[in-house]
């Protein structure tokens, strides 16, 4: 073998792993405060992240994020949300491992894809397999619940038979320290579970496309307006600094409106070193 047919052999090795690991997931939207730990950082997760394996995501009080996976499917999350793709890989077959930690989810299919996927959701002590549907669950310190809103899943947990859900309205349930049941859920209750990974109205919502923006506050200095930066992207909102003048300003953009503007204001009032926020519209 010749150095360039080495060369090139190496070339295509690389853009084959590469081709399996694009275009895994995007963040689509984030109702802060929400973070994502990457090979051990934390940072304020934002509107158009790529996600990566390993990838952790976090949200906390009255937030959500919605994720558009590779092959065209929805993930959203609920608030006080911990979720983990654990492994992905887009070749023929969009594959996928992904595991709720805590929290809401809902997983959509989209209706027009016609991508083969195979994916899984651990959500703690209970697993579904999913090939084509549309399903929203929870995972709390008390139980894990999946509930089929369209199509087919298998759900088991460890220790019992797998079940299979074919019937809209089935719900499987598995409490920490009881087995497993299957029994249908009354719409009235689905309608209020679903409002938890739903953007809310009260929500600081941002998306790639907004244009409002939150000035936490305007600092004398640089080195201050880098302190409250930290402050703010400790907490979940992905502060930037801008230098106007003399001054030094404080700001977290991409909010999807003047209500979700306000509600990042009114969100941010408690800490430390923000000082009169105000709401603008960036364009």
């Amino acid at each position: 073998m010749t150095m360039k047919t080495r060369h090139v052999g190496a070339i295509l090795a690389l853009l084959a792993v590469t081709a399996a690991r694009a275009e895994i997931g995007t963040v689509e939207a984030v109702q802060y405060p929400a973070w994502l730990e990457r090979g051990g950082a934390t940072v304020p997760l934002t509107p158009g992240t790529r996600l990566q394996p390993k990838d952790e995501l976090r949200t906390g009080g009255n937030a959500r994020v919605r994720v558009k996976m590779g092959e065209g499917s929805a993930v959203k999350l609920g608030e006080n949300a911990r979720f983990v793709i654990e492994a992905a890989e887009d070749r023929n077959v969009f594959s996928a491992g992904l595991a709720v930690l805590a929290g809401a989810f809902r997983f959509t299919t989209d209706a027009l894809s016609k991508r083969q996927r195979e994916v899984s959701i651990q959500a703690k002590s209970v697993t579904v397999g999913i090939r084509g549907t549309d399903l929203w669950g929870k995972s709390t310190g008390e139980r894990d619940l999946v509930c089929l809103l369209e199509g087919r899943i298998t759900v088991g947990a460890q220790g019992h038979p797998q079940v299979t859900l074919d019937q809209p309205l089935d719900f499987y349930q598995k409490p920490r320290d009881a087995a497993p049941s299957v029994a249908k859920v009354d719409p009235k209750q689905l309608e209020e579970w679903a409002k938890e990974t739903e953007l809310s109205p009260d929500g600081a919502a941002a998306s790639a496309q907004g244009r409002w923006r939150v000035v936490a506050a305007v600092k004398p200095t640089r080195d201050a307006a880098l302190a409250l930066g930290r402050r703010l992207r400790a907490a979940g909102y992905p502060a930037e600094i801008f230098q106007k003048d003399k001054y030094f300003g404080v700001q977290v953009t991409r909010l999807a409106g003047e209500k979700e503007a306000r509600s990042l204001m009114s969100a941010i009032r408690g800490i430390e070193g923000v000082e009169l926020p105000t709401v603008h519209d960036g364009a």
